[in-house]
């Protein structure tokens, strides 16, 4: 008996003249893993939705689903809590309690768990998901990615049948993201536990994935094993291709007669293997030009101290950070070092009790609010929802017109080309709640430029987005450093950062450890480098990016 049985299902959002989801028919069978990936938009989250009623979202709705043989709708809600597991995108919309242990109990209260058990089996999680260590903080001091670890044990405490998650490593660095997914799929093999899975990035999972369902406007484009998906793709002549992980990404896009590789390690004996017996002539691209401090900073911090409570430790220890007009700089680093906080004291929402920040030249301090945030500086902070105050994305967006002496249709015109570059024509007319998380991600970047900053930051910028936005990303953003805008990008998205950044700088214990190209950057780690890098460091040098081990592939053909 399958597990899950979607029969039918065709669901479009009030107001909405396009389905969301179209004739979706699917079944998962118990203890397997499913991962689930298209563009944003493409109806994934709206779909792992409809597997839990509470979450099911307002709509017209047609077919049926069935959860262990029976309707969806005559699960009793206690039943449906103690055996779906849902972890979300946004973790701040999970979290109930004020303090970890409560939230790692709050589940098996509301499951009516004697005390005992409770105890037991918050224990086991907090053990298990290395939570002691916070056992007893508030919620609120958390980091995006250890909220996420802490919804994944809360949920886990309550011993579910299936897991289901939405973009789960979305805010989680490169490493912590791999022992998240790790932990998943021990929990899948020892436990029997049915994964669905959503996710961009698919390095991790789609290796170890049973099957992995493609979708495209609210349609299954395919649904196989991990090693057929690409052949199907390609045969469907589909964009999606160019979403593989990169080992399949830089297989389609060179000649060879050897089995597409899947993992990292695969992609090493395929290079090894189509290189066999030939002379590596060229085993490095062109050098770039080497880091330089700027003399005339645009962004200077110096010498940054921060803590958010006298008797908690420092958060930013000694941080100095020097930009230049019209870069692209990306911050990289673990969970909990202090990237976002660093953002929140350049906005002045936090001050540092020592130190010196200066903006084009002057103090922090002596800009007036209406000064810093009028033309000057602008942030996207890590929850796009924050910004949303309105009842449709277009009153959203000509909020921030209110103040600027222009026309209704002006404003109008500002509007439908910030629309138009971000990619949400379609969706200025819906509530901003009901949107995808990339597309939600996409109408904040909108709501954020229309502030015409000199200063942007970004605090990840690229969660929840899709590759192929991400490309449109990119030359936005390249656009407005051509302009002179200066950018300050916090990501976790290593292959965005490596393929359009002008330098990295590397946090950690809540300073700049290092600052360099990217070139040089990635190729001196081992980890926290790009999956192209460690799949060809052993036969060319300094090749970061999928284009970079394609064209040295070609060059050396």
């Amino acid at each position: 008996m399958a597990h899950f049985k979607i029969q039918n299902l065709t669901f479009s959002y009030p107001g909405s003249e396009k389905t969301a989801l179209d004739n979706i028919s699917l079944s998962i069978e118990r203890g397997q893993y499913i991962t689930i990936c298209g563009k944003s938009g493409s109806g994934k989250t709206t779909l792992m939705r409809h597997l839990k009623t509470v979450l099911t979202p307002h709509g017209q709705r047609q077919g049926n689903i069935f959860f262990d043989g029976e309707s969806i709708t005559e699960v009793s809600m206690r039943e449906q809590s103690a055996k779906i597991g849902y972890v979300m995108q946004n973790p701040d919309n999970q979290v109930v309690a004020d303090k970890v242990w409560h939230e790692l109990a709050f589940g098996l209260e509301s499951l009516g768990c004697d005390q005992r058990t409770m105890r037991i089996r918050v224990a086991e999680m907090a053990s298990y998901f290395g939570i002691q260590t916070w056992f007893h903080k508030n919620v609120s001091e958390l980091s995006g990615g250890q909220k996420q670890l802490l919804n994944l044990a809360s949920i886990m405490a309550m011993q579910p049948t299936v897991l289901i998650l939405d973009e789960p490593t979305s805010q989680l660095d490169p490493i912590a993201a791999a022992d998240f997914l790790n932990t998943i799929r021990k929990i899948n093999l020892e436990l029997g536990t049915t994964i669905i899975l959503s996710e961009h990035r698919l390095e991790e999972v789609f290796p170890v994935a049973d099957r992995v369902v493609v979708m495209d406007q609210g349609h299954i484009i395919a649904d196989e094993e991990p090693r057929k998906i690409g052949n199907i793709l390609q045969q469907q002549k589909s964009d999606m291709l160019t979403a593989l992980p990169s080992p399949m990404q830089i297989y389609y896009k060179v000649d060879s007669n050897l089995p597409c590789p899947l993992t990292v390690r695969e992609g090493r004996s395929w290079l090894s293997n189509h290189f066999a017996g030939k002379e590596i002539k060229t085993p490095k691209l062109p050098d770039k030009a080497d880091y330089v401090e700027p003399d005339q900073p645009i962004v200077e911090m110096k010498e940054i101290w921060f803590r958010y409570e006298k008797e908690l430790p420092d958060v930013l220890r000694d941080l100095s950070l020097m930009l230049d007009k019209g870069e692209l700089r990306a911050i990289v680093g673990g969970n909990g070092t202090g990237k976002s906080t660093m953002l929140k004291s350049l906005c002045g929402n936090i001050r540092p009790y020592r130190g010196k920040i200066r903006i084009n030249g002057k103090k922090l301090e002596k800009y007036k609010p209406a000064e810093l945030f009028t033309g000057c500086l602008a942030m996207l902070p890590q929850d796009p929802q924050s910004l949303f105050v309105k009842k449709t994305v277009r009153e959203d967006l000509l909020e921030m017109l209110s103040d600027r002496k222009l026309t209704k249709e002006e404003q109008q015109i500002e509007v439908d080309a910030i629309a138009v570059s971000c990619e949400i024509s379609d969706l200025l007319s819906s509530h901003p709640y009901d949107l995808s998380g990339g597309e939600q991600q996409r109408a904040a970047l909108a709501k954020v430029l229309l502030c015409q900053p000199q200063i942007l930051l970004l605090d990840e910028p690229t969660k929840g987005i899709d590759s192929f936005f991400k490309i449109k990303l990119a030359e936005i953003l390249k656009d407005l450093c051509s302009k002179g805008v200066t950018i300050i990008m916090v990501s976790h998205d290593i292959e965005f950062c490596a393929k359009y950044a002008d330098n990295i700088s590397m946090f950690f214990d809540g300073g700049v450890v290092t600052t360099n190209t990217v070139d040089q950057f990635f190729s001196q780690n081992s980890f926290y480098t790009t999956a192209a890098n460690r799949m060809s460091r052993h036969i060319f040098e300094a090749a970061v990016t999928n284009e970079d081990v394609i064209e040295l592939c070609k060059i050396n053909k």
